[in-house]
């Protein structure tokens, strides 16, 4: 059976897109990356076939470019294709997650951002992506200009959050007089997100207003 000839609902591609990478067996997903099979098999016979020659993935992993054009049906261009995709996730393996800074307190955050904030000559509403660990994923100015409700939109702090796969959100903000006293403004924007991050399963666990070598804790005052 050649894969034109696989219902659409069963093919690799279709079934990534509808159903996500984790729905997918391993001959599959090495067919999305091969494309084409042979002119005697399918893709999908050529994938399984090479798993079959090299015992599975754990193999694969290590196998030189000669290893893999040497299956029939598998040119440079296929072998390279897998190579890369391999040494991909071999990267993704290192990262290291570990060297992350870790958010226990507001003081802490304040530290993260104090030195980047404080010199500022406009407000920059900041945020930091979380993951459940606490650690930061990512930092990301997402607006600026005086805060308020029009200004800072939920679904742009909570966009981002989504795109990282975020646990929770810290949100700061600068007040260029040097004064961090929080405004009505500063409070209502707090409650806005923290509403819109409940209801999104997402916590805002602080916002904080950096001053001159001074911040405060929306949390710590009650307002989240």
């Amino acid at each position: 059976m050649m894969i034109r000839d696989v219902p659409p609902h069963d093919r690799p591609r279709e079934r990534m897109i509808a159903s996500g990478p984790h729905s997918l067996s391993n001959h599959e997903l090495l067919a999305i990356l091969l494309r084409t099979g042979t002119k005697q098999e399918s893709v999908l016979q050529l994938s399984n076939r090479i798993l079959h020659e090299f015992e599975g993935l754990r193999l694969l992993k290590d196998a030189s470019l000669e290893e893999i054009t040497s299956i029939k049906g598998v040119g440079s261009a296929k072998a390279v294709q897998i190579m890369a995709a391999i040494e991909l996730g071999r990267r993704l393996g290192r990262l290291k997650y570990e060297d992350r800074f870790m958010i226990r307190s507001p003081e802490d955050a304040a530290n993260y951002m104090m030195e980047e904030m404080r010199f500022l000559s406009q407000e920059h509403f900041v945020c930091l992506y979380l993951n459940t660990k606490n650690q930061v994923m990512h930092k990301q100015t997402l607006f600026i200009g005086s805060l308020n409700a029009s200004i800072v939109h939920p679904r742009e702090v909570f966009k981002e959050a989504f795109r990282r796969s975020a646990a929770s959100i810290v949100c700061l903000h600068n007040h260029p007089s040097g004064d961090p006293a929080p405004s009505r403004e500063d409070i209502d924007v707090t409650k806005r997100l923290v509403e819109c991050g409940k209801i999104l399963g997402i916590d805002v666990l602080d916002h904080l207003i950096i001053g001159e070598k001074k911040f405060v804790s929306l949390k710590e005052k009650g307002y989240l």
